[in-house]
């Protein structure tokens, strides 16, 4: 498999062992969408447009688990509190469609790298 490079934030976790709980490191989202970040961010590479960084717990998470009209595009629902029966309905679906509480499942590998990139990355912002 070839290399490439993904910026990650440098407070997020180290990447879980295979199996392990999902810890947020967040590196999975930000090399490839899922199934449903490809219908939400519209693209099949690059990092998930649904990947939030959250500092309060210093971790990434599924936009699609937190908020999910929020990442959907549609006029009007994006303002639906995240309590909402849509959202929660929504929740319960991409759960069970990404596999969220099996265990992580990417099969990557990541090194620390301190050269800086030349444009923000994704990972740099702050959703919440």
């Amino acid at each position: 498999m070839p290399s490439r490079v993904v910026w990650i934030h440098p407070e997020a976790p180290p990447k879980p062992e295979l199996g392990a709980p999902c810890n947020g490191c967040g590196l999975c989202c930000l090399s490839e969408p899922c199934p449903i970040g490809v219908l939400v961010s519209r693209r099949t590479t690059g990092p998930c447009t649904a990947l939030e960084w959250t500092s309060t717990s210093s971790r990434y998470e599924c936009g699609m688990l937190t908020h999910p009209t929020r990442h959907l595009g549609l006029p009007g629902v994006k303002r639906l509190s995240p309590t909402s029966l849509l959202n929660r309905l929504l929740r319960r679906w991409v759960t069970r469609m990404i596999a969220a509480g099996i265990g992580c499942d990417a099969e990557l590998s990541a090194s620390v790298s301190t050269s800086q990139p030349d444009s923000p990355s994704p990972s740099s912002k702050d959703n919440r």
